[in-house]
């Protein structure tokens, strides 16, 4: 899948966005229809150590899915955030089975009564 990966205010460094590339790789596993993606890296100017935040938006057919986590590293905040689009994406798949299992009964139904 194509992510594009951009680091706001710093350089990134090769190692990080293969990671990232790996990580989003495996949602692939989930759901096979993902478009594409941006990932977002920021440093926060703050006291706190989790100053390091990771965003997310995956294009999907008809959506758009969108993920932040912050944490002391990168790979930390990739990890969390990664793991909030894999529930997102098996919440989305949940949905639309319905929808389409939903629509299959009112087409059985519609079927009976014209039949």
């Amino acid at each position: 899948m194509n992510i594009i990966v951009q680091s706001i205010r710093f350089d990134a460094d090769r190692k990080l966005i293969q990671f990232i590339q790996k990580k989003v790789n495996k949602l692939d596993q989930f759901f096979d229809q993902i478009i594409d993606g941006e990932c977002y890296l920021k440093l926060e100017n703050v006291e706190d150590e989790a100053n390091k935040i990771t965003e997310f938006k995956l294009n999907i057919p008809g959506s758009q899915l969108f993920a932040k986590a912050q944490a002391k590293s990168f790979e930390e905040a990739t990890d969390i955030a990664i793991e909030s689009l894999r529930r997102q994406i098996n919440k989305h798949k949940t949905k639309t089975r319905t929808n389409a299992s939903n629509h299959k009964e009112l087409l059985s139904m519609v079927d009976e009564r014209l039949g």
